[in-house]
């Protein structure tokens, strides 16, 4: 009995711990990244322009980083740069095509664009991600019901 509940638990830890992470495989080295922090610290007080050229230090020493490049999008986004935002998120899921935040922030990207089809494509992508739920599906999904109401979209 007891070997089964240890069988049981050591498979569903790491799919409750996947299913709860931000599908990013780069999180705890930008735990000890000054530069990342920084930057991370500079967006929660919404100086997107600040934060950038922390990020762009953050990918050129390591690009790789699904994280940096998610976050590069979002303060380009914030600061209107589409064009720039789309070619970090598009960077992002190149490396980890299941990093939930950069499907969350490139979808309600794809609605600042007027292209409800491809965010709702991510919404699709999430909800197989989010096995038991998770904020970036129910985020994305609110910008999406947002998004229609503003439009007078029914459907």
């Amino acid at each position: 009995m007891l070997r089964s509940l240890v069988f049981a638990l050591t498979l569903a830890l790491p799919l409750a711990a996947h299913a709860m992470g931000s599908g990013s495989n780069t999180a705890p080295a930008n735990m000890v990244n000054p530069d990342y922090v920084a930057a991370e610290k500079l967006i929660k007080e919404w100086k997107y322009a600040e934060a950038i050229p922390l990020l762009d230090k953050v990918v050129k020493a390591d690009a790789k980083n699904a994280d940096a490049f998610n976050q590069l999008g979002y303060a380009h986004r914030k600061l209107n740069k589409l064009p720039e935002a789309r070619a970090h998120y598009d960077k992002a899921l190149e490396i980890n095509p299941e990093h939930k935040g950069a499907l969350e922030y490139q979808g309600e990207m794809f609605l600042m664009l007027d292209d409800l089809k491809s965010a709702e494509g991510n919404l699709v992508k999430l909800d197989k991600l989010c096995f038991f739920g998770c904020t970036e599906y129910t985020d994305l999904k609110k910008a999406i019901t947002e998004y229609k109401r503003r439009k007078g979209i029914t459907s």
